[in-house]
């Protein structure tokens, strides 16, 4: 894939993007809040082994527990996704990039006995908690009885 000169179409554009939140967004902070209250410690942006530059967002290392909270815009959400008009192919080509790359984390952390658990932003905080409180429940079950 050859590489297209990274230029903001506008500095209102450029100032907007460098203030998106990569860390500790709201949905994240309400999910993390639910999980606490159920009693669930995690590690937060936790390094993937072996991926430089990639980070988990709410990890159950114990459980070997990966949970990605994904922004629809970022990552490319079948149903929320938008494509910017300008700068088009640029654009395209780096949001190409990051589903590629969240596809090759998941794919490197199973391989590596992580159970990877993703959600779109849009999700509702509780119903993700709960899914995460039931995946990690199932793995200590598991580990348990080992």
């Amino acid at each position: 894939m050859g590489c297209v000169p990274v230029t903001p179409s506008s500095p209102g554009v450029s100032a907007r993007m460098s203030r998106q939140a990569s860390k500790d967004t709201s949905v994240e902070m309400a999910v993390r809040r639910l999980l606490y209250a159920a009693g669930l410690r995690y590690r937060l942006q936790r390094r993937v082994p072996d991926l430089p530059r990639r980070t988990i967002d709410i990890a159950f290392p114990g459980a070997r527990i990966a949970v990605f909270l994904d922004g629809c815009f970022w990552h490319g959400c079948p149903e929320h996704a938008t494509h910017p008009k300008a700068n088009a192919e640029w654009w395209r080509q780096k949001l190409d990039r990051n589903m590629a790359r969240d596809l090759e984390t998941t794919e490197h952390l199973t391989a590596a006995g992580w159970t990877v658990l993703r959600f779109w932003e849009h999700e509702d905080p509780a119903d993700v908690a709960q899914r995460v409180a039931d995946s990690v429940s199932a793995a200590r079950r598991r580990h348990r009885h080992r």
